[in-house]
């Protein structure tokens, strides 16, 4: 038991990276604390799951209970012109013969409960409500953090190991000057939910839709439980708030540039308010210090096209912790121990990134990449589905011939002390 408030590893954000990572790590015997800043069920965006997220969820013990939910089941993913005319669907079983190629849209406040009491039910001790105010350095190494729950008395908690999971706040990024935002990719979203809106008939009904806007923007639209719809456009500022700043006159204008996107919620109402976010694409400058490994979001988000973020967030969780439970082991917990663990991450990203890229591409179309290259169908569909930590390069020396292939950004190693 844990001695005091002394831990094997401390884990902070309670999302699905952090749930993640304690889950595992308390499953191999380690003693974790898991501080979560909000009380859950809370609300969080990114609800379309990726096929392979299947599989850190299987490894969580998990593919039991999301059959079990009401999560609808997405079999599919579609692409919309902005006419309104649609692609044919863009089935998963198709190309993956797996129950993994069945997938879900998610209530993330559910989601992410589910993620905390698996954490929970593996051993892990969970705080909620809870904020970390600092990290504990001696001898340049994080040894702890200092935290404040809704009386504001400070606490210190110990550990060898933090893992800082703390999402788009990320608090290590923020207090080090870490974050690195992408070059290229400065997009924002405004979202918002209907009720009653339309869904498509049979294996469709669950699917997520990508409909085109003008200038290389997009709705994404995501049915979910209780027949609601999250609906959301992602374009460039300065396209979206080129002649107002009113997040509902901008949404609505939108809506009507889209004739598919129009016709489906024609029949529902809005619901709740209008979000927005912006500039969320970014990497770390480090994935990890001395005694400290990030994770998740609050290492790096890349974009939401190809809905990869939560299948990131829980990959990233499940790979630091194997690396955190492997330097634990060896008792070196120092930064150079973690150079696996980002250069693995970071190659799945940037995987998805040069996909992320091309989409925006004005010169490029995945239809004429693959009239001129077919036999690389099966690997755009492995890194659509999530299947990134491989070698992708025959498919982006072909998507070369059509649009700018970003560099690998050269940031995301650990911080190893030269003294």
């Amino acid at each position: 038991m844990p001695r005091g408030n002394h831990y094997d590893v401390l884990v902070v954000g309670g999302g699905p990276a952090g749930s993640t990572a304690a889950a595992v790590l308390a499953e191999k015997g380690r003693r974790v604390m898991l501080l979560e800043r909000e009380k859950f069920p809370r609300y969080h965006i990114g609800e379309s799951l990726i096929p392979y997220t299947y599989f850190p969820l299987e490894r969580l013990g998990l593919i039991d209970r999301m059959r079990k939910s009401h999560f609808p089941k997405k079999y599919s993913v579609q692409f919309v012109a902005a006419d309104g005319k649609v692609s044919h669907p863009f089935y998963f079983f198709q190309h993956l013969k797996h129950e993994a190629a069945k997938t879900w849209q998610v209530l993330r406040s559910e989601f992410d409960q589910i993620l905390l009491d698996n954490a929970r039910t593996k051993g892990a001790e969970v705080l909620e409500e809870i904020t970390v105010r600092d990290m504990i350095q001696e001898n340049g190494a994080i040894t702890g953090v200092t935290a404040a729950g809704t009386d504001d008395a400070i606490q210190e908690f110990r550990a060898p190991v933090t893992i800082d999971a703390t999402g788009r706040d990320a608090l290590s990024l923020a207090r080090n000057r870490w974050k690195v935002r992408d070059p290229h990719l400065n997009k924002i979203s405004i979202w918002t939910y209907y009720k009653g809106a339309l869904r498509d008939p049979g294996l469709d009904e669950g699917a997520t839709t990508v409909a085109y806007l003008p200038e290389k923007g997009w709705f994404w639209y995501i049915p979910l439980p209780g027949d609601m719809v999250s609906v959301g456009a992602v374009a460039e500022k300065s396209y979206l708030y080129k002649d107002a700043r009113d997040l509902a006159s901008i949404f609505q204008r939108e809506v009507k540039n889209n004739a598919w996107i129009e016709r489906h919620l024609a029949s529902g109402r809005q619901a709740g308010p209008y979000w927005v976010t912006g500039e969320y694409s970014y990497r770390s400058r480090y994935c990890a210090a001395d005694g400290l490994v990030l994770a998740g979001d609050a290492f790096a988000f890349l974009d939401p096209v190809f809905s990869s973020g939560v299948f990131l967030a829980l990959r990233s969780g499940e790979l630091a912790a194997d690396a955190v439970d492997a330097a634990l082991t060896t008792g070196d917990v120092s930064a150079a121990q973690f150079s696996h663990y980002g250069a693995e991450f970071c190659k799945g990203i940037e995987a998805m990134r040069k996909l992320v890229y091309a989409f925006y591409d004005h010169e490029f179309s995945f239809r004429v990449l693959l009239n001129k290259f077919p036999h690389l169908n099966g690997d755009l569909t492995d890194c659509l589905i999530g299947d990134l930590f491989r070698n992708f390069d025959p498919l982006f020396a072909a998507v070369a011939n059509f649009a700018k292939v970003p560099e690998p950004l050269p940031h995301g190693r650990p911080l190893i002390r030269t003294s």
